[in-house]
């Protein structure tokens, strides 16, 4: 009898141990994939505003953004950053433009910059570099999303965007998938096309893409959602915050 009560004793601490397991295992496996995970707030950086050029009485930012930047100072906040004025460009009318579209979004461009920076090195990855109209000078593309290490998602585009009709792979200098493009790419410069390759575009993509769902990316919690919402990991979000905070103490 003793025996009895002490196998099963030891078998349903066994079947614990196996559940507890398993459930680990599967918080573990769903965390890199969409909407799966949790994630601590981090202090939001702070958000700063680029300056653009007075406009006339009456009118409105021109069509293609990185015409209404201040020159004077995006030299100075370049040299002082070390972000690639094109670059810079690209994401100070981003930033401007989805607050306008979003007023309780708050965002900065030191936030865009360091999605730009932690994604493609504000499209310099493999050595390539933004030409004066904004375009990689090469192809920015990440591996296919096969389940090896990564979410596995389908090709949803025919290969139109990444080249691979066989698996999606994040494209361009904010490294957006297809599937996201779709939903979220803006066309920033006014040539009737969203380009993920094309840095004002995809620039303002990004930033429109932070502040949806009514996010306040001057609070911590509203900052660390729209961060986790582009890529699920802690290790991006403090990245992210580090050099947002960077920029932000760089430009003065």
């Amino acid at each position: 009898m003793l025996r009895l009560k002490r196998l099963a004793v030891l078998s349903l601490f066994a079947f614990c141990a196996i559940t507890a397991c398993a459930f680990w295992l599967l918080g573990a496996t769903n965390a890199g994939l969409s909407g799966a995970g949790t994630h601590a707030a981090q202090p939001a950086p702070p958000q700063i505003a680029g300056k653009f050029v007075p406009l006339a009485s009456g009118s409105a930012h021109a069509v293609n953004i990185t015409r209404t930047v201040d020159p004077g100072w995006l030299a100075r906040t370049a040299a002082k950053t070390g972000i690639p004025a094109r670059a810079l460009r690209a994401y100070v009318a981003a930033a401007g433009l989805a607050n306008a579209d979003a007023p309780g979004c708050g965002i900065g461009w030191n936030t865009v910059a360091a999605v730009g920076f932690v994604e493609s090195v504000h499209g310099a990855l493999g050595g390539g570099r933004l030409t004066a109209s904004g375009e990689v000078s090469g192809p920015i593309v990440g591996p296919g999303l096969n389940g090896d290490g990564f979410a596995a998602i389908p090709d949803t585009d025919g290969g139109a965007l990444d080249g691979d009709a066989r698996w999606d792979r994040a494209v361009g200098p904010m490294q957006f998938i297809p599937s996201t493009w779709e939903l979220a790419g803006k066309d920033a410069n006014g040539d009737g096309v969203a380009d993920p390759h094309n840095i004002d575009d995809a620039a303002l993509s990004a930033a429109g893409y932070l502040c949806a769902g009514g996010r306040d990316l001057t609070a911590a919690q509203g900052w660390s959602d729209a961060i986790w919402s582009y890529n699920q990991s802690e290790a991006y979000l403090v990245q992210v915050g580090g050099k947002a905070v960077e920029y932000a103490e760089q430009a003065g």
